[in-house]
């Protein structure tokens, strides 16, 4: 397949802190063997490069850009701003480990990932930029394999394929919610 050969969907973020969220991305990209290209691409810190990155991604024949990014969140619209490919942002819930002498609550954002949201799903009108849940990128590498699928009709395939193992899935973990009833299902599931 055309989508296995080379790089049709290219995964920035914008500092590598980013990169246990964006993770989850790549995983569902890899597990239908859609190849892709994984960047650091920062909107404040390289904005030079921000736009040599669009520029590549055009010449390299992307079809959709995954962009994460937290706090502000300009990654994703900017990318955006550049291109005609479209772009689908991750906001990301910050979580500051660098500084270990913090308590735990000092580490994380302090809007609860909400100011990246909205500053991804907020972009003027004629730039638009698809986002989905914070810290959702699994959902992201969802996404863009729904819009190859228009393109490569066995992705299709595999989607259906995906959302029939979803339904079953929940179904055996009903049967053995009714078995065990909640409190030992509960137990079970999350000790």
């Amino acid at each position: 397949m055309a989508y296995s050969k080379k790089p049709l969907v290219g995964i920035i973020m914008g500092s590598s802190s980013d990169s246990r969220i964006m993770q989850e991305a790549a995983k569902i990209l890899d597990e239908y063997k859609i190849k892709h290209e994984d960047q650091i691409v920062s909107a404040h810190r390289t904005p030079a490069r921000l736009a040599e990155y669009a520029k590549h991604a055009e010449k390299m024949g992307f079809k959709i850009i995954i962009a994460g990014a937290g706090g502000a969140a300009h990654l994703p619209g900017m990318i955006a701003s550049h291109t005609i490919i479209p772009v689908i942002g991750v906001p990301i819930l910050v979580f500051n480990d660098k500084h270990p002498k913090k308590s735990d609550t000092a580490k994380f954002s302090a809007f609860g990932g909400l100011d990246s949201l909205l500053s991804i799903t907020e972009m003027p009108s004629g730039s638009p930029v698809v986002a989905v849940g914070v810290n959702k990128a699994g959902n992201a590498g969802i996404y863009a394999m729904k819009i190859l699928a228009n393109e490569f009709p066995d992705l299709k395939k595999k989607l259906k394929e995906h959302k029939s193992n979803q339904h079953n899935l929940v179904m055996k973990e009903s049967d053995q919610l009714k078995k065990d009833g909640l409190s030992k299902f509960a137990k079970k599931k999350f000790k």
